[in-house]
Parts: C-alpha cells; sequence; structure tokens
C-alpha cells in the first residue's frame, strides 16, 4: 500500500535522493524546499506516473508549515512518513570565528524549523494513529566533530534528542521516530566545508545510501522503533 511521505530539504542532496526513493518505491511524495524551480526541475526528473505534490515554502515559517501539513493531508489523505530532512551549515563553525548572525540562522533553520515541522505533522499523525518521522541528523549529533563545527554539531545534538523524545511521548499515539545520524555525505552542504578536497566525494556516503536507509526504517514492522542508525564511510 502506498503512503504520504513528505521531504523537507527536498530540492537537492540528500532531500532530492529521498524523493527520488520514495517515488520509485510507488509512495505519494510531498516536496518542499524554499525554491519552487529547484523542485520544479526535481519533477521533470522523476518517471512518468509519479505522484508528487509541490509545497515551497521555508521550515522557518511556522504558520506557513502548519498550512503546508493541511495542504499535503489533505492531498494524500494523511501524512505517513515525514522525512524532516531541511538544515544548514556555515563557513564560519569555529569559536575563533563565531559570527552569531549565522550561527543564528543555523539555529532557526536546523532547530526550529524541524520543531515546526514536526509540529505540523503530529495531529495528522495522532488522528491516524500511526506515522513514522525520520529526520536527517548527522554524526556530530552523536560525537562532536570539530570539522562539522560548533553550532552545526550543537544543533544535530538537539535534534536526535528532538527525535527521542518524539518516541518517548508520541508512541501511545502508534508514531515513530528515527534519526539517522551519517558521517560525511557526498552533498552541496558538504562542500562547504573550509578545506573540502572534492577528490574525496567518490568515497564518501551517498545521498541514495541515505535514501535506502530511509527507506528500510519506513519499511519496519510497526511495533518497532528504530531510534537511530548511525553511519560512516569505510575508512581506507
Amino acid at each position: 500500500m502506498s503512503s504520504t511521505v513528505w521531504v523537507t530539504g527536498a530540492g537537492s542532496g540528500i532531500g532530492a535522493a529521498l524523493v527520488k526513493a520514495f517515488c520509485a518505491a510507488g509512495h505519494r511524495v510531498a516536496l518542499t524546499a524554499r525554491s519552487r524551480d529547484a523542485l520544479e526541475r526535481l519533477v521533470d526528473e522523476l518517471p512518468t506516473g509519479a505522484e508528487t505534490l509541490i509545497v515551497a515554502g521555508d521550515v522557518t515559517d511556522r504558520n506557513g508549515m502548519t498550512a503546508a501539513a493541511a495542504k499535503i493531508a489533505a492531498w494524500g489523505g494523511g501524512i505517513d512518513i515525514l522525512c524532516n530532512n531541511a538544515g544548514l551549515n556555515i563557513p564560519r563553525r569555529s569559536w575563533a570565528d563565531l559570527d552569531w548572525e549565522s550561527w543564528d540562522d543555523l539555529l532557526q533553520v536546523n532547530i526550529t524549523g524541524a520543531l515546526n515541522v514536526i509540529a505540523a505533522c503530529l495531529p495528522f499523525m495522532r488522528t491516524q494513529q500511526n506515522g513514522i518521522m525520520i529526520h536527517t541528523s548527522s554524526w556530530a549529533g552523536r560525537f562532536h566533530s570539530p570539522g562539522s563545527g560548533v553550532v552545526y554539531g550543537a544543533s544535530k545534538h538537539a535534534l536526535t534528542d528532538i527525535s527521542a523524545s518524539l518516541n518517548a511521548e508520541e508512541g501511545k499515539n502508534g508514531i515513530r521516530s528515527t534519526a539517522l545520524c551519517p558521517a560525511e555525505v557526498a552533498t552541496p552542504l558538504l562542500t562547504k566545508r573550509p578545506g573540502f578536497d572534492a577528490s574525496t566525494l567518490a568515497d564518501m556516503i551517498q545521498p541514495e545510501d541515505m535514501a535506502r536507509t530511509a527507506l528500510y526504517v519506513a519499511n519496519m514492522n510497526p511495533l518497532v522503533a528504530v531510534h537511530e542508525i548511525v553511519l560512516a564511510p569505510v575508512r581506507r
């Protein structure tokens, strides 16, 4: 049976791979990102017959995400799976290079934005007494990672704990939550890391690996909550 899936941060990288994988598996997929153009280009790449809904928006817009969830639920008969994927990192990452403006922007997207989308989905999943939330956290959300930066690591630790809180509080409503915690993934986000070496991309986790992992979670026995999955590239 097909499900209705909402993917945020769907315009590129892991988000685009999630859209392609869930569509290929026969699910209805709603796509959200700030750029409608990027979403339209992605939909054009999908096979004929893929059921998609473009809902452009910014996850930091709380009212906008509430309205987006209602639109998606009306379109898809509910929201079965949330891929809470929108996030960013910034060039100025260390205490020695503290930049409050960009640090605040990151926290607003990575924490408040994630909370906004979760809160928008919860009423529909509670009514259904069923739902899966899959959050793109990070290796830096489990272990300190100097390369990822101070504020990014803090935001992803927060997201990992937010995911755990959903399992603790919403399991009674049939809602399960998983934090995906990958190390380096070959995405446009990673290329912004200071000193990044593009020749290493092929040795990293690929966006498609993340999508396959999300599909594994989505296909799990509904009586089992997969709390976290930590992934890392093989060290050669």
